[in-house]
């Protein structure tokens, strides 16, 4: 089997999000130095804490990123082999970490940058929606229309639109209207991937500068770049892709169909939540696809892989 590492970006964080991971003495240096970031123990915060605070943009992100880490440093043994990794907007840095590129406190260090560049271009009330069962060109031309963007593409005519409130209410009403199968609000506070935050792009590309990358990553490691679904193939051109993503759209159909290409024969989400290990079902049904929230234990990941690895 070639595995195929999903990392999830925002949207699901949970108040058990940490419960196979939190204990892992692998994991221990991650949480202690997520806690400094986040002025709390990860794991007292996603349980104190309410939804809201959980999804706040630069919380969030430094959740969504330690989750993966934590994962990868605890099930380190068994998934040694060779791996395609992708992630889903700030799983896309997660990635990185995961895939040995960057070190995994540098990361976090790097996505805490990251989301506070992404405040600093935000207005206050840009957001993302989802919408579900329109052509890409019939919501290219409701984007136009209000002043949005398509920020992310999904399987299945499933696309997240960025903008101001008032443009993303204009695009929903008009995509009800038209009878889109599912138009939803999504608990993100910034227009990620589209071109109002490109001055985010810029301050953090300065950022990736200052932040040793170790490339190429090990053999047998393949990491997905997220606006174009290509492997990364030398530092620069991957980071300068990397600090864009911010800023541009993420094509994460085809980041799938880039795993299924490339020789995945299944799919690890490492969450928080199931959304791209569903994605991943959508684009190859006949693969098998997980997700780290599926489990009760560390124990029954590594059967899972053992019985998949071994296959």
């Amino acid at each position: 089997m070639t595995l195929a590492i999903l990392c999830s970006g925002q949207g699901s964080q949970h108040p058990n999000m940490f419960d196979l991971t939190g204990d892992a003495p692998e994991a221990a240096r991650l949480f202690g130095h997520a806690a400094a970031l986040l002025g709390r123990d990860p794991r007292e915060f996603v349980h104190a804490e309410g939804a809201e605070a959980l999804h706040r943009n630069r919380a969030g992100q430094i959740l969504c990123t330690l989750q993966p880490l934590a994962a990868v440093a605890a099930l380190a043994d068994a998934v040694s082999r060779g791996v395609i990794i992708a992630g889903y907007s700030v799983g896309e840095l997660a990635a990185w970490g995961v895939g040995g590129l960057f070190d995994a406190t540098a990361t976090l260090d790097l996505v805490a940058r990251r989301a506070e560049a992404m405040d600093a271009a935000t207005s206050a009330d840009d957001g993302l929606i989802f919408v579900r069962g329109l052509s890409r060109e019939e919501l290219d031309r409701l984007c136009d229309r209000h002043g949005a963007a398509i920020a992310i593409v999904n399987p299945g005519d499933g696309f997240v639109i960025g903008g101001g409130r008032a443009a993303l209410n204009g695009v929903a009403s008009e995509a009800r209207a038209m009878h889109a199968a599912r138009v939803g609000v999504l608990p993100v506070e910034v227009a990620s991937h589209t071109r109002r935050l490109a001055e985010a792009s810029s301050v953090f590309r300065e950022a990736l500068r200052q932040t040793p990358v170790t490339f190429p990553p090990r053999a047998g490691v393949r990491i997905l770049s997220g606006i174009d679904a290509a492997p990364v193939l030398a530092a620069e051109s991957g980071l300068d892709k990397l600090a864009a993503q911010i800023s541009h759209t993420v094509q994460w159909a085809d980041c799938l169909q880039a795993c299924v290409e490339a020789g995945a024969t299944g799919f690890l989400e490492l969450g928080p939540g199931h959304a791209l290990s569903r994605m991943a079902a959508e684009i190859a049904p006949t693969l098998p696809a997980r997700a780290l929230d599926d489990f009760r234990s560390l124990q029954g990941v590594r059967a899972w892989l053992a019985r998949y690895l071994n296959a």
